[in-house]
Formats: C-alpha cells, structure tokens, sequence
C-alpha cells in the first residue's frame, strides 16, 4: 500500500510516499480503508523533531492520528458487524492524553475497535473526520466554560478548526463573541459564523482592542493560539473570569502573566485540566456529528490535498495560511 514516511526529522520536504506492508489488525483492532486522514499541527511538529521527551516516535514511522472510511478487517474479538461499516477513529497508537498519532497518512490504517465511531448519515467523511479531533475536543473545552446567555468570549486561532467550532458554539449559546485571528480571509470566515467582532492580532495592541470592545475584557476567553499571542489574550480576560487555554500554534501553552490573573481572580485552565477527569469521548465525537448533521453546526475544511500533495497539506499549515480544518484525501487500493 501507499503510505506517507518520515525517515529523518526536518521541514515539510522529508515526508515521501513510499509502499509499505499492509498492516494486519492485532486483537482488539480493525483495518480501515482510508479514504480521509487528518493533518494537525501536531504532525507538523512531530516531523521537524519537536516533542521526543514526550513522545515515544522513533524513525521511520507513518504520521496521522486519525483516519476515517471503510472497516475492511477485524482481529480477534471483535464484532465482525463492523465490517464495511464508514467509520472514523483515532488510530490505534494514538490516543488522548497518551499514545502517538501515527499511521494515519496511508491507504490501510489501523484503529481500535473501542474508539471507531460510525459515521452519521448525512455526513460526509470529509466532514467526519475533520470532527474527528476538534469535534469532541470543543465540546469539551465548551461544556466546561458554561458560556451563558449575554457573556462576552474571546476565541483565539478562530479560524482554526477547534476555534471555528467554539465561536459558532458560543454564538448558538447567546454569548458575543470576539474572535482574534491573522489577516482578512480569516477575519471574515469568523464574522460568517457569527462573531459580533473580529479583530487581527498581528496588529500592535490587539488585546486593548478587545477590551475596549468587551467593556474591560471577556468573561471566557479560548485560547488556541498560546505563545506570546496567549499571554496577550490573558490581558484581556476580564477580573473573576475563565481563561481556557487548549492550543499552543504560537509557540507553547500559555504561563506568561498567569500569576497576576490568577490575582484579578482569574480561573486558569489548560487543556488537560479539562479533558483529565472520566469523559465518554465516543459520546462527545456522536454529539459533534449529531449538531453538523442537523445543521446547527458547520464544521470547515478549508483545505484538503491528495496523499502525493502531503508537504503541501504541512506547509499549509506552517505558513498560516490554512483555513478550518487540513486533510488529506486518499484513494485505498487492496
């Protein structure tokens, strides 16, 4: 099969499509016939050699977390009524809070059978797997925010594919929303699904912006951005509210000035505090599905590329210039 490596870490020009084996599912597992896979951030940092004190990759490995299609096989003890069933899962050495989102990017991966998630009519795999990650994730980060009727939120990377989610949530929930993000397309992908304002934070001030806007800063802020752009989006929360900081595209988790929020009574949170305690993330991920399909939710695929485009889909993503969700489309041959 057809399948993206990664033999030596560095930018985007070490990923080549090679065959390799068809893998085989172990106990527990499924083969899927991937037509969808997707493309994190992760992966492009994983591939430059980011991260090896905290993932265990070695070289050559298969990029990608999560995949959707066809079940083709099943291995032992597992209900053969999954075969050809469309489904999108995790892959099986990936996983939440552990594990590491590999193989993926390739025409057969393998899933375990615990995490698969048939697709709901009505929905493309595109759009499946484009929820696959962010769909369950901002329900999650959402639900614990509890925005309420009225609130001011201020979503950071807003047209990324978690922060697209969380202002259409926000906005589904009466809540206004200021959403930050860089340059004009961006601007205006937010305002479509809802914003009441959009501001650039390549611009010098951005966060005086937002409080000006907010009367003295957002109640929640969503963080995706992190880095220095975070530490900006601090600033901006408002004294006793919530700031919730799941991304790190800006170059690291927020932890710049958390001290003097947490002294305007500010309420800190990571990703993990969040998703670290018991969640059904197979009910989140239904959920997710359940709100594109009834059309109370649009999820974006601002950019998708066939298997032999791969260094595209990753450059996409490092020049910012990526809208929504990147994935890639492959075309499973047996």
């Amino acid at each position: 099969m057809r399948a993206v490596q990664v033999k030596e870490f560095g930018g985007p020009e070490v990923l080549a499509v090679r065959e390799v084996p068809v893998p085989q599912p172990d106990s527990g597992e499924v083969r899927v016939d991937v037509e969808v896979a997707d493309v994190m951030f992760l992966d492009t940092r994983l591939r430059s050699g980011w991260g090896l004190d905290f993932f265990a990759l070695s070289l050559p490995y298969v990029p990608g977390g999560a995949v959707g299609g066809v079940v083709s096989a099943v291995g032992a003890g597992v209900d053969p009524g999954w075969l050809g069933k469309r489904v999108v899962s995790q892959t099986a050495a990936s996983g939440i809070g552990g594990g590491v989102p590999t193989g993926g990017y390739a025409e057969h991966a393998l899933a375990k059978a615990e995490t698969l998630v048939e697709i709901a009519d009505g929905l493309s795999t595109e759009q499946a797997v484009a929820l696959s990650h962010d769909g369950r994730t901002a329900l999650a980060v959402f639900d614990r925010a509890a925005v309420a009727p009225g609130d001011w939120v201020l979503v950071t990377a807003a047209a990324g594919g978690l922060g697209t989610l969380l202002t259409q949530l926000s906005v589904a929930a009466g809540a206004e929303v200021v959403a930050a993000a860089r340059g004009t397309d961006k601007l205006a992908l937010a305002t479509r699904l809802g914003a009441t304002a959009a501001v650039d934070y390549s611009e010098e001030g951005w966060a005086d912006r937002v409080r000006e806007i907010t009367g003295g800063g957002a109640r929640i802020v969503f963080d995706g951005a992190g880095g220095s752009l975070g530490a900006d989006a601090l600033t901006a929360t408002a004294d006793s509210g919530l700031f919730l900081g799941y991304g790190s595209a800006a170059g690291g988790f927020v932890e710049t000035g958390a001290e003097s929020a947490v002294a305007r009574g500010v309420t800190v949170l990571g990703l993990f505090d969040v998703v670290s305690g018991p969640i059904d993330w197979s009910a989140l991920a239904r959920r997710a599905q359940a709100e594109v399909a009834a059309g109370r939710l649009e999820v974006i695929v601002g950019q998708a590329f066939p298997l032999d485009r791969v260094r595209d889909a990753h450059s996409s993503i490092e020049n910012r210039s990526a809208l929504g969700r990147t994935l890639l489309t492959i075309a499973a041959r047996l």
